[in-house]
């Protein structure tokens, strides 16, 4: 399997698309109720959600849905990577008391499962690996049905530090690796390959039961190669999870898109992840790290605080017409 060529794609839909979207990446603007809610909630607490800072093209769904990622540690970023929209900077100090407001936001949205990311903090000796446990066990506390994912930064590193947030054990760990190695120096500057992958692996480790999960864009130049070598790292160390979205550029100042990826591109992804043995590939043009992940830790988690009900129907990719991935 290989990655459809220039000279392969469809009169109409050329490459490179510079001003304007293909169809299937076109998305209804965020509106309703349950959005305008949730909205006025994350200000009366004062939370900063990785669905605005990083402007998700999925916020309308989600947050329609009543479902939000919390993004911890404030907005500014230690890092600069090339793709994405979070602010990079010298962070404030740290806010101890952002733990108990993001357990309140959770009891009161009444959430089923809930999604905590960071900036990076690596000026913090654990880069902040403390205050994703109490974020952990204090809505856990709050909420003992709702499944607790954290997306998490690689603390540089650190074996110690994941260990604390493990110790915390929420349902998945998710640690994303971006893009494919070739990539990095200018996708992700300040981080390594494979110090992601020990993450993903010391987290198995640690603990089995927790789900482990990463995720990439495409878009950016990496071949079919490539992603089928960064698919076997992952079902080497037994990751369970594996999202695939494509990469949208949030402003002329970041990286530029390569090229935007077929759907039929993202399903013989999909395939090709399970064929090798991870449990969970989630793969469509508009799929982010956190989408539908209520469905995946209701299938797969050993310990998940869910029936399993839910809408969860395994693994899937996602149709374009829902307006949101």
């Amino acid at each position: 399997m290989t990655l459809i060529t220039p000279d392969q794609i469809p009169a109409g839909q050329e490459l490179p698309f510079r001003h304007r979207r293909p169809e299937w990446l076109k998305v209804r603007a965020p509106w309703g109720q349950t959005y305008q809610d949730l909205k006025g909630l994350m200000r009366q607490e004062r939370l900063h959600t990785v669905c605005e800072e990083a402007r998700c093209p999925n916020i309308g769904e989600c947050w329609g849905a009543g479902t939000a990622t919390f993004l911890i540690m404030g907005d500014t970023c230690t890092r600069s990577c090339g793709f994405c929209a979070i602010k990079t900077g010298r962070p404030t100090a740290l806010d101890v008391l952002e733990p108990e407001r993001v357990a309140r936001a959770i009891q009161e949205l009444n959430l089923t499962h809930a999604v905590i990311t960071s900036v990076n903090r690596d000026e913090l000796p654990d880069g902040g690996a403390a205050i994703f446990a109490r974020s952990i066990r204090r809505s856990r506390e709050l909420t003992p049905g709702c499944s607790i994912e954290v997306l998490i930064p690689d603390f540089r590193g650190d074996r110690s530090a994941l260990q604390q947030v493990m110790d915390a054990a929420p349902e998945i760990l998710n640690h994303n690796l971006e893009t494919v190695p070739r990539l990095y120096r200018t996708v992700r500057p300040q981080a390594l390959y494979h110090r992601s992958l020990d993450i993903l692996r010391w987290a198995k480790e640690m603990d089995p039961t927790v789900l482990s999960k990463t995720g990439i864009m495409v878009g950016l130049g990496e071949t079919w190669e490539e992603l089928d070598a960064l698919m076997q790292d992952l079902a080497a160390i037994e990751v369970d999870i594996f999202t695939v979205g494509q990469y949208l550029r949030p402003t002329e100042a970041h990286l530029p898109i390569q090229r935007y990826l077929l759907p039929e591109e993202f399903d013989a992804i999909r395939e090709r992840g399970l064929e090798l043995g991870i449990r969970w590939v989630e793969s469509g043009p508009l799929v982010r790290s956190s989408y539908r992940a209520e469905q995946q830790v209701a299938r797969l988690s050993a310990r998940s605080p869910h029936d399993g009900g839910g809408t969860a129907s395994g693994p899937s990719t996602l149709d374009p017409s829902v307006g949101a991935a």
